[in-house]
């Protein structure tokens, strides 16, 4: 069975530069290779502000919007993320999707790819570090960074120089440390039977 990976796009915000760059990240990965890899826009999912009353670490959701949640993120074995840097940090809006769900999380590898201005929005990839470490998420190390002022000018991302080489990278990284997580979430299943 194929690994999935699911590529998180943190950001809601209208006018958005980040769905031209995940549509490339999509592709890039597909080139890769490896695994399956999917699109995954939190702008498709209605979460709102979190709104379950229960702790999200039991998973007792009381919302169906939390249900298909946690089953979309349930169904992957790791994650790419793509994010903005907003204020020195990532979009709220995916503070609050990682806080819906707990369990589904975690044992499950990720990689990070940030964008923004000057800085490339790699103060929002160390923020994003933080809380998916929480929630047992393992970052991998290599964290591509684009800077939006070059490559947004149409309605499809234009990479610059050495950006896929990059991705590659953290590509590389990411399905192995998500096949050695995979084992572990396999073992911890058998042991709950």
């Amino acid at each position: 069975m194929a690994l999935r990976i699911g590529i998180i796009l943190g950001s809601t915000r209208p006018g958005r530069r980040g769905d031209r760059l995940a549509r490339w990240v999509l592709d890039a990965a597909r080139r890769h290779g490896g695994a399956e890899f999917e699109l995954v826009d939190l702008a498709d999912h209605a979460l709102g502000n979190l709104d379950e009353p229960g702790n999200p670490t039991l998973a007792q959701y009381t919302h169906d919007h939390t249900r298909v949640w946690s089953e979309v993120i349930r169904s992957f074995d790791g994650f790419v993320f793509v994010v903005p840097e907003y204020n020195h940090s990532f979009p709220g809006a995916l503070k609050n999707a990682i806080d819906y769900i707990y369990q589904e999380w975690n044992d499950k590898a990720a990689g990070i790819i940030s964008y923004g201005g000057w800085a490339a929005g790699v103060r929002a990839a160390e923020a994003l570090r933080l809380v998916l470490a929480e929630v047992q998420v393992a970052t991998v190390r290599s964290q591509p960074a684009v800077n939006t002022h070059s490559g947004f000018e149409t309605d499809e991302y234009v990479p610059s120089a050495g950006i896929e080489s990059l991705v590659n990278t953290m590509l590389d990284q990411l399905l192995s440390w998500t096949s050695a997580l995979l084992t572990v979430r396999t073992r911890r299943a058998a042991a709950a039977d």
